[in-house]
């Protein structure tokens, strides 16, 4: 399972180290949560802060994944993919203009993610498999860090991979988004899940990173 760690936990006092400690643990994609205020309660950062980092995840080869939690995502992909982003999710429930938003990040030669919220139902994502390099399904409700693992995502994850299959997508990457950690990240990988965007479980006082990347790795490891 491919670990993601959210920048978004990190001490941005030091944004560079954190990074690059998650990339000399083997880390080797970088999930970068931007958030608009409007569409979830909360601020981040801009295409600015990507495009500083690219410069030290190229050395390591690692991929930039944002995901755009903002209204209207259609009015920004093109400055992200300029800031030097390898994919942009966007969320169904964000625009009038999925398909042709997520069209248009292909055009610009990114990958493109569909995201879905808690209560958002898998049939808003099922007529536009064709249309997605990767399916996030949010396993808090967006806008903070350090939330809780909502547990009916595991029935929700198995869903979508089975729908996956059923229309001839069953290598389609999903990603999970929200109270992941190492009590949860086998479970989710087990419904389905193959890649899990970790935040807090990564970036804490209570370990190093390089620690905490082992840990959720020897969740994984270990038989349930």
């Amino acid at each position: 399972m491919e670990l993601a760690p959210s920048i978004l936990t990190a001490d941005f006092t030091r944004l560079g180290v954190e990074v690059e400690a998650a990339l000399e643990s083997g880390i080797r994609w970088l999930h970068l949560d931007v958030m608009d205020g409007r569409f979830v309660p909360n601020l981040s950062f801009g295409p600015l802060v990507i495009q500083a980092l690219r410069p030290l995840t190229e050395r390591y080869g690692a991929l930039l994944d944002a995901h755009l939690m903002i209204v209207e995502p259609e009015r920004y992909v093109q400055t992200f993919a300029e800031a030097g982003c390898h994919s942009i999710t966007i969320h169904a429930e964000a625009t009038l203009h999925t398909h042709r938003t997520l069209q248009r990040i292909r055009e610009l030669g990114l990958k493109a993610g569909l995201a879905l919220n808690p209560g958002t139902p898998l049939t808003a994502l099922e007529e536009l498999l064709p249309d997605i390099d990767m399916a996030l399904l949010m396993t808090v409700n967006p806008g903070y860090g350090g939330q809780k693992f909502i547990p009916t995502s595991l029935s929700k994850i198995a869903r979508l991979r089975q729908l996956c299959a059923d229309h001839g997508h069953a290598t389609l990457p999903i990603q999970v988004d929200g109270g992941i950690n190492p009590a949860t990240i086998a479970a989710v990988r087990d419904a389905g899940a193959t890649v899990a965007v970790v935040g807090s479980a990564i970036y804490n006082a209570q370990r190093s990173v390089a620690e905490s990347v082992a840990a959720l790795r020897l969740a994984l490891a270990t038989p349930q």
